[in-house]
């Protein structure tokens, strides 16, 4: 993350406001701080934290020491975030008082970690107590001079990504070449519109790849980035014309809030500062797009990709308008290709398996578990396990999901993850986690239960079991009572069999 110039740009959150040339120094002396906490080349920094501007801080030093920084998502359980912990074996842990507090029995007592106050909208907020062995982070950074030596390779983030299995797994890229950070840069500068002077808006969470990405991306080059906790439909509106933002990315359950807000509200607010507004994360319902296109203009950018490849395709809003429910054109350097169940390249207008590589990233591996990356390539290419087709004029169309992972709100969520906990509730004896549509999330997650003795526990009682184990987004809105699920000849419970009846009696009712 290079200097930069201009000493009035500026991040903002709620009244709280900081220049970035002071989250820059401040970068240089978190730099000396963690290489003294024992943080090293490679080694990994956890950062459990909100929205918040220590963030650009934390990155700043990580890509000064070459260490991995790997954001953890703050509405994590305890036991969601001790697993993460125990498998990226950070160096270092900074996250907001609040949240430590939340999960200390998470945090192994010889964890270096730190604590910062969380900033809100009005403004510090104060600091609850937190475990003895945290300590603050700013007078413990502050105790320490500016980095003096070479900066090291910058790794950039290790980001956890659920997978068929169950269990999150940490993406975790080589450095890169010049060459490459080159092409990543003139990548994102298309993805996102970045240009100078730009206003940001961060409405989505740094601990997700894309946000996460655009924030970084902003901080080099915006006069303002504003960054929000949480998101809210009609301050959204607020914020774009109070600080005229010009660039922002967006999920599709967002857009969706925003509609629902009525013509009157929305007619309140003057939006015409937009000059490019990303959105990615799931796919997009078209009557949904073309009416965020009326109201906005034609500023609406869509991509597609996954924290293994990147974004990787795209397009604007007249080639969306030419060529409706597509998610864009292949990217310059990215290499797109169809297979079929036998590793068969299709052509066009077949559906296939989507498999992506751009030259833009470096190459990655999950943590500690290579084989695993090995089982998503195809030649060099990966596969999130989309299925889609690719039209005449080289726009790609996803079509289904191979693979059993639900996008609720722009968030990845893997039933697996949820049926491991699930089958230990007392009362049920079997279960199947699938997504459903819905208006506002795009899917939302349903579980069908196979309950123990014929006597279907509560659902109510189900939720309160899930929610010491998994985060909230994570728990099903409906659960659905079967006296037997359906099995295929091996025993495997036949989850599409499930999610079509489902459907149908919806449909029905």
């Amino acid at each position: 993350m290079p200097g930069v110039g201009k000493a009035d740009r500026s991040i903002v959150i709620g009244t709280h406001s900081v220049s970035c040339d002071a989250l820059l120094a401040k970068g240089r002396r978190a730099a000396s701080a963690l290489a003294a906490a024992g943080v090293n080349e490679g080694d990994a920094i956890a950062l459990l934290i909100r929205n918040d501007p220590v963030y650009f801080e934390v990155m700043q030093a990580a890509s000064l020491l070459g260490a991995y920084v790997v954001p953890l998502n703050w509405h994590s359980s305890a036991e969601e975030i001790r697993y993460i912990l125990s498998d990226c074996t950070p160096h270092a842990l900074i996250g907001h008082a609040a949240l430590l507090q939340d999960v200390a029995a998470a945090i192994p007592a010889d964890l270096p970690t730190f604590s910062v106050p969380d900033l809100g909208d009005v403004g510090v907020a104060a600091v609850p107590n937190v475990p003895s062995f945290v300590q603050a982070w700013a007078a413990y950074r502050d105790s320490f001079a500016e980095w003096s030596e070479p900066a090291r390779a910058p790794r950039g983030t290790m980001i956890y990504t659920s997978g068929t299995t169950g269990r999150p797994k940490g993406v975790r890229r080589a450095p890169m070449s010049a060459e490459q950070v080159a092409k990543n840069a003139a990548l994102l500068r298309q993805i996102y519109g970045i240009e100078e002077g730009m206003r940001a808006f961060v409405c989505g969470p740094l601990y997700h790849a894309s946000p996460g990405a655009f924030a970084r991306q902003a901080f080099q080059h915006a006069d303002l980035v504003v960054l929000q906790h949480n998101f809210d439909p009609e301050d959204l509106l607020k914020t774009i014309e109070q600080h005229r933002i010009t660039h922002l990315t967006m999920v599709p359950t967002m857009f969706v809030r925003l509609l629902r807000l009525g013509d009157e509200v929305r007619s309140q607010y003057d939006v015409s500062s937009i000059r490019w507004a990303t959105h990615t994360g799931a796919a997009c319902p078209p009557d949904v797009k073309r009416r965020m296109i009326d109201w906005w203009g034609p500023v609406i950018h869509e991509t597609y990709g996954a924290t293994e490849t990147g974004a990787a395709v795209g397009c604007n809003s007249y080639e969306w308008l030419a060529h409706p429910g597509t998610v864009g054109r292949a990217m310059p350097g990215t290499i797109l290709r169809i297979y079929d169940d036998e590793g068969r390249e299709l052509g066009t207008g077949q559906t296939g398996e989507i498999y992506l590589r751009t030259e833009a990233y470096a190459d990655f591996t999950y943590h500690g578990r290579p084989e695993q990356r090995e089982e998503i390539d195809r030649g060099g290419l990966v596969t999130c396990g989309d299925v889609g087709y690719v039209d005449a004029d080289g726009y790609l169309f996803i079509c289904d999901r191979k693979r059993d992972m639900v996008i609720s709100g722009g968030v990845n969520i893997y039933p697996a993850e949820i049926e491991n906990i699930l089958v230990n509730c007392p009362g049920v004896r079997d279960c199947a986690v699938f997504g459903a549509p819905d208006d506002e999330f795009g899917e939302s997650l349903v579980a069908a239960i196979e309950a123990e003795g014929g006597n279907s526990p509560a659902a109510e009682a189900i939720t309160t079991f899930l929610e010491r184990h998994i985060a909230r987004f994570k728990i099903p809105r409906r659960f659905v009572f079967h006296d037997a699920l359906p099995r295929e000849a091996s025993g495997k419970i036949f989850k599409r069999k499930l999610r079509d009846a489902y459907l149908q009696a919806n449909a029905r009712g």
